[in-house]
């Protein structure tokens, strides 16, 4: 458990505020809530707490919006790549320093938030999507595993595609529940899911679960650039707090 009240605060407010989120768009809860933990914990304790989380939430949208799937098995494939690519990342979670997957991190937020201001208004047609999705998921499967968080790659990736909202959330969360079926009994092998961790994920659930009506309440009333800008101003602290922490053993 952490010893930091502080840092603990933080982690409690990541879990909310990405329940708000999910609660506003469908998808974005591990974009805030892991690194906010991992600020609190490290690394794979962090991602290990929101398989949890990731597996309720997404098995009850994925069995709410199972009627709009995107069509000739799009989402499957996607999802069946993004399990490769999640097996392939827990075994980088378990086997590089938490340093490093800090500074890893923090990198890929930046990169996202990058991307995210410099092509606001990027599409990518239908057929391009069907070509590309077996690499994209793929990769988007490592950075689940390794650092819970793949939004910077899947849910880029599925905005381009300009997915109504039921599809998006539809594919979106197939993808992250089939992601966390793999996740979590490797986790639990490799020693990273105890009973506490298992615990905490259901804790982090609930406040998620609170959470996400206040998401949809704000998404009726605040204009959706206002939202990805408080957004994005929030990922931009969380990936200089872990910046800074990856580098912290070094300059001991």
């Amino acid at each position: 458990m952490p010893t930091d009240p502080l840092a603990l605060a933080l982690a409690v407010a990541g879990i909310l505020i990405g329940g708000v989120m999910k609660g506003a768009t469908g998808a974005g809860a591990p974009v805030i809530a892991v690194p906010m933990l991992a600020l609190a914990f490290d690394v794979s304790t962090a991602v290990a707490i929101f398989t949890i989380p990731n597996l309720l939430s997404n098995g009850w949208q994925s069995w709410q919006y199972r009627d709009h799937q995107a069509p000739d098995g799009f989402t499957r494939a996607l999802a069946l790549a993004g399990v490769g690519g999640a097996v392939a990342g827990t075994l980088l979670l378990v086997s590089l320093p938490s340093a490093f997957l800090e500074g890893l991190a923090a990198l890929v937020i930046c990169a996202y938030i990058g991307f995210r201001l410099a092509r606001p208004g990027w599409s990518l047609s239908w057929a391009a999507a069907r070509k590309s999705v077996w690499p994209v998921g793929a990769a988007a499967g490592v950075l689940q595993g390794a650092i819970g968080v793949s939004a910077p790659i899947s849910v880029t990736f599925l905005n381009a595609m300009r997915l109504d909202r039921l599809q998006f959330v539809a594919t979106i969360a197939i993808f992250f529940l089939a992601m966390s079926l793999v996740q979590i009994p490797m986790m639990a092998s490799f020693g990273l899911m105890t009973p506490r961790v298992a615990l905490l994920g259901l804790g982090a659930f609930a406040l998620i679960v609170a959470a996400m009506p206040v998401g949809a309440a704000i998404a009726r009333r605040l204009p959706p650039q206002a939202f990805d800008w408080l957004i994005l101003g929030l990922l931009a602290v969380v990936a200089m707090r872990l910046g800074l922490s990856a580098f912290a053993p070094s300059a001991a």
